[in-house]
């Protein structure tokens, strides 16, 4: 033992390399979380000299520790070890890192060495960063060349033009790699890397580079040309995208590989606005048809989603004339994924073509998908009706769809009941009264009786929506009785119902009618043998309470009628009972002061 160091000074180390050389996993992997505890308890210069050296050495180990070590160095770690002019030191153990079998871990590795890299001076970067990528680089493993793709674009824009040469020929040379995972990783680096190239860099050293991996015999390498596409294209001229990018754009969208255009749909609305209308206009209206059209549901399903971004870029008259033919083909294709990713979308495209055009073009379109076998279709449909309301009315709206909503009422998917559930209030502002009455009123009390809870729970609040939106003497008359006739039900689901609806809805009603219409049955309900139901009294009295006791009006209701029913729940046989009338009491005394 060092006799310049006392026992306590040593034992923190100790403790760690004990730790670290356990059989059990677990504990291995606290002792990593420790190390930031560690390194303070050692002191700055301490942790440099021993505790770096040290998992330095330790990267023969599972690959969950070694991942919890390279996210615990990317922490901030330089302050442990006497802040950013030593930064440097970390990258020796995220190097070692970097180069291991394991892909997550030299993921993580990487992204802790650009965390560092930010904190690092120019020269510290010169002396120490730029060796490492260049180390890494020429790693006779594939391995560490694949993680040094990544290194690149932290520190490109921060050094001088000598290095930045050096830096486009070493990253020239990964993109021309013989290991495909090393061209795939240099394909996913480019493009942050070409947003730090100067302008005239990006053609003569960032084109080439592109090309090449745009080019790839690997699929998965192309693929990943599709975002440092629009990279170059977002940093490029209209005119410089039409002579140097056009060949590689229709390339990419028209690939043999079905993954590669996958990727060109997923990114096409940003393809188009990084290229300019005219080329839009001129060439990518026919590819993205192409995409529309593609023999792989996938393609089409990624092209659907992009259909109210792309054809916002576009005159009406090509939207109607291209795009839309396209559209009522979608709406009958044989994939379910295709026709649910279309229903989510294809109301964005209303405000563009306007009343007229939704309603001869759109509006048969969407009458056809509600009634589409597939629940998700429906749903998605339902769930962004609102925008066509928006476009066309609610009166041509209603007399469309009101048959489709009816029957989607009672759909046997109850995620689709909900969704009509949850466009009602909107719907019932927009229909008025005596129309909403008409045509929907008993069907919103009928949902009180769903066999699914998620259903007869919103429904409840639907109510409570309703009452907002028509006022408190319709909901008096259409719903109130409603609601407490069923509170007598020999089924202690609907009487159950009956008490969690009061709840929900109590707080937009007026104490006048809580007192004459309400208070009375709920009260009987508090008696009732089922101690779920007794409880669940016991919190409705509660938001009554703390609703109404702020008013002196509504503060003498509560002593007369509330309080005195909590107090006899509070000595209620079971448990569940005492304890929400306790509750109920302190919240509505506190409330009241």
């Amino acid at each position: 033992m060092d006799p310049g160091y006392a026992v306590e000074d040593i034992a923190p180390i100790a403790i760690l390399m004990d730790e670290l050389r356990s059989e059990d996993v677990q504990l291995r992997l606290n002792a990593i979380h420790s190390i930031p505890t560690i390194a303070l308890a050692l002191g700055p210069d301490r942790a440099r000299d021993e505790l770096i050296p040290f998992l330095q050495d330790s990267v023969d180990d599972e690959d969950e520790v070694l991942l919890a070590l390279a996210e615990e160095l990317g922490r901030n770690f330089e302050e442990y070890i006497g802040g950013k002019e030593h930064a440097h030191v970390l990258l020796g153990p995220l190097e070692n890192l970097s180069a291991v079998e394991e892909t997550l871990v030299r993921d993580k590795a990487a992204e802790s060495i650009t965390k560092i890299a930010a904190v690092l001076s120019q020269a510290q970067i010169e002396e120490y960063y730029i060796p490492l990528v260049k180390r890494l680089s020429q790693g006779e493993w594939f391995t560490s060349r694949t993680s040094s793709a990544a290194l690149y674009a932290a520190v490109y824009s921060k050094v001088s033009t000598a290095i930045q040469d050096e830096l486009r020929k070493a990253f020239h040379a990964l993109a021309s790699d013989d290991t495909p995972m090393v061209r795939r990783a240099a394909a996913k680096a480019l493009g942050p890397l070409l947003g730090n190239f100067a302008q005239h860099h990006l053609l003569t050293d960032g084109l080439p580079i592109y090309r090449r991996l745009q080019g790839d015999d690997q699929d998965s390498v192309r693929l990943l040309t599709i975002e440092d596409l629009i990279a170059i294209a977002k940093r490029i001229t209209p005119a410089e995208v039409k002579e140097h990018l056009l060949k590689q754009i229709k390339a990419s969208v028209g690939d043999k590989s079905w993954r590669v255009r996958y990727m060109a749909a997923t990114h096409f609305n940003e393809l188009a606005l990084a290229v300019g209308k005219d080329i839009v206009r001129e060439e990518l209206v026919g590819l993205f048809v192409n995409l529309l059209k593609d023999n792989e549901a996938e393609v089409r399903t990624a092209a659907s989603s992009q259909i109210p971004g792309f054809s916002s870029q576009l005159e009406k008259e090509v939207i109607l004339a291209r795009i839309i033919p396209c559209v009522r083909d979608l709406s009958q294709d044989a994939s379910q994924h295709v026709r649910a990713a279309l229903a989510k979308e294809i109301s964005g495209v209303t405000p563009l073509l306007g009343k007229e055009a939704t309603i001869e073009h759109l509006l048969p379109l969407f009458l056809h998908l509600l009634k589409d076998d597939f629940p998700e279709v429906r749903l998605n449909i339902i769930s962004k009706l609102e925008t066509v309301n928006n476009v066309i009315g609610i009166e041509l709206l209603a007399d469309s769809l009101l048959p489709a909503i009816m029957e989607l009422a009672e759909d046997k998917s109850w995620r689709v009941r909900q969704a009509i559930i949850e466009y009602i209030p909107l719907l019932a502002n927009q229909l008025g009264k005596p129309m909403f009455d008409e045509q929907l009123g008993n069907l919103c009390m009928s949902w009180l009786g769903d066999t699914v809870y998620s259903i007869r729970e919103s429904a409840t609040v639907n109510l409570k929506n309703l009452t907002d939106v028509f006022g408190v003497d319709w909901a008096k008359t259409a719903i109130v009785p409603k609601i407490m006739g069923m509170g007598s039900h020999t089924n202690y689901l609907f009487r159950m119902t009956t008490v969690q609806a009061i709840t929900t809805i109590s707080p937009s009603l007026s104490l006048e009618i809580i007192r004459s219409d309400i208070i009375g049955p709920l009260l009987e309900l508090a008696k009732d043998p089922i101690p779920n139901i007794r409880f669940n009294v016991g919190k409705a009295l509660e938001v009554i309470a703390t609703s109404n006791v702020k008013t002196p009006e509504g503060l003498k209701f509560v002593q007369e009628w509330v309080a005195p029913a909590l107090e006899r729940q509070k000595t209620d046989p079971d448990a569940d009972v005492r304890f929400y009338a306790t509750r109920a009491l302190q919240k509505a005394a506190a409330a009241s002061s």
